[in-house]
């Protein structure tokens, strides 16, 4: 089983992996079906199915759908050309994505939620149409946003994409306990076996300048978020709070009186202010999701700037880690809010933060199996209930006290020597049983918890 680090932490768009980020990739995807088509469509339609349809007005994923079928992708979005694309779209009701004629599509129309049952395959699905001058379908493809922004057609799950192994690489863990075995096998570090499987996908300098760009973009999703204040969108009317917060941290340093749990502000600021990024449609990192990208960066931000002898040299170390760790949860269980909840997010990118955060601060690689466990445990069966579908409330508060559990999680696991009761499989498993086990209305549909207990307008 492999999955890349650059598949764990990819650049991206807010407010959502799921519902902004992998719409627009199965748009984009689409698009490519039409270009090999050997017919010229006159017009497009999307349906909207499930969680999508539920909370895809306040997650964008209307937003995104429409740029995606206008020839936008994450990776390379620029804002001001998609708002020109959006206006062009309104004004004329065509698309005209690179490679294709214009073709008809009113949002209006041709954008469909539909608020019945889900489709079979996951509770994030879509079905894209490209349509002949009659307005008959000439060409369907249903697509899953399964969470972090990966994306796959009916058949693709059907077959078990999601689970397939790849071309063989040298540390073929999928489980924990094999994980581990292969570490005191090898003598490696989780960082060192997940590094050479790297090294069979990318060269060494490509793995070099990809983590590096992905901590860059990291940090700079820290750095704006701490600089800018005023509401976010969404008529909740949420202001932005993590600037205010980090200048009175900053005014209080230095201060003798200053009490201990003062440090735990700081790993919330770093995380908030990376997810009210997300929520104003920042660029960010998936990590493993948009919903908990603060969680990871937050903690590296608390490693270096908070903790003695730290240096950057060691963030790949840390990526490495905690994609190991994320990868297997993501082929265990889920990293999908709508398929098991927040602890399927916020939980797996505090497992991942608490065992990177581990590793460099010199864990064995079964001291880091313990805080990965340990940071999930303490995340079982939380729900993703968010306030009128807005990654908001309670997403940013919810990214900090991640992050601060996977601090306290790696610190934990490094007062032992690595055996503990519960393995990370049996807590990924349990995580997985719980999220089949609960109930549709707090799986990032917005039809229970907070989001029906406290104003939305």
């Amino acid at each position: 089983m492999f999955l890349s680090v650059f598949e764990m932490f990819k650049v991206g768009i807010g407010p959502s992996s799921s519902h902004t980020m992998g719409p627009m990739v199965a748009a984009g995807r689409f698009l490519d079906l039409l270009r090999a088509a050997p017919f010229a469509a006159e017009g497009l339609r999307a349906h909207l199915y499930g969680s999508l349809a539920f909370t895809g007005v306040g997650h964008a994923t209307d937003r995104a759908v429409i740029l995606g079928l206008a020839g936008f992708l994450p990776e390379s979005y620029e804002a001001e050309a998609a708002e020109a694309a959006l206006a062009a779209n309104r004004d004329s009701g065509r698309l005209e994505p690179p490679g294709l004629p214009p073709m008809a599509f009113d949002p209006r129309s041709d954008l469909r939620f539909d608020f019945g049952p889900a489709l079979p395959g996951h509770a994030n699905g879509m079905v894209l149409e490209a349509l002949d001058a009659q307005g008959d379908v000439i060409l369907a493809e249903t697509y899953y946003s399964v969470g972090g922004g990966f994306v796959l057609t009916a058949d693709e799950l059907a077959r078990g994409a999601d689970k397939a192994k790849g071309a063989p690489v040298p540390y073929p863990f999928k489980s924990a306990a094999e994980m581990l075995e292969m570490a005191q096998a090898s003598g490696r570090s989780i960082a060192g076996m997940k590094r050479e499987n790297e090294l069979t996908r990318h060269g060494p300098a490509e793995l070099d300048r990809g983590t590096r760009r992905i901590w860059q973009v990291m940090r700079d999703c820290i750095d704006r978020g701490l600089a800018h204040d005023g509401t976010l969108p969404g008529g909740l009317g949420v202001k932005r709070r993590a600037k205010g917060i980090h200048d009175a941290l900053l005014a209080e340093r230095g201060r003798n009186l200053s009490a201990p749990h003062v440090v735990n502000d700081w790993i919330s600021v770093y995380a908030m202010a990376v997810n009210e990024e997300n929520a104003a449609g920042g660029q960010v990192v998936t990590a493993p999701t948009n919903g908990a990208a603060g969680v990871v960066p937050a903690v590296i931000r608390y490693w270096l700037d908070h903790v003695p002898g730290a240096t950057e040299r060691k963030v790949e170390d840390f990526l490495l880690t905690a994609a190991a760790i994320g990868g297997l949860v993501k082929y265990n269980a889920s990293i999908s809010g709508a398929e098991a909840g927040c602890q399927a997010e916020v939980g797996s990118a505090s497992a991942m933060a608490a065992a990177g955060l581990c590793a460099v601060l010199g864990g064995t690689p079964e001291q880091i199996e313990n805080a990965a466990e340990i940071a999930l445990e303490h995340h079982l069966g939380m729900t993703c209930d968010p306030v009128k579908g807005l990654v908001q409330v309670p997403c940013i508060e919810r990214n900090g006290l991640g992050a601060i559990k996977a601090v306290s999680a790696a610190s934990l696991a490094l007062r032992g020597d690595g055996t503990h009761f519960v393995p990370l499989d049996a807590c990924i498993e349990t995580m997985r049983q719980t999220g089949a086990d609960m109930s549709e209305k707090y799986k990032e549909t917005a039809l229970g918890g907070l989001a029906v207990n406290v104003p939305n307008c």
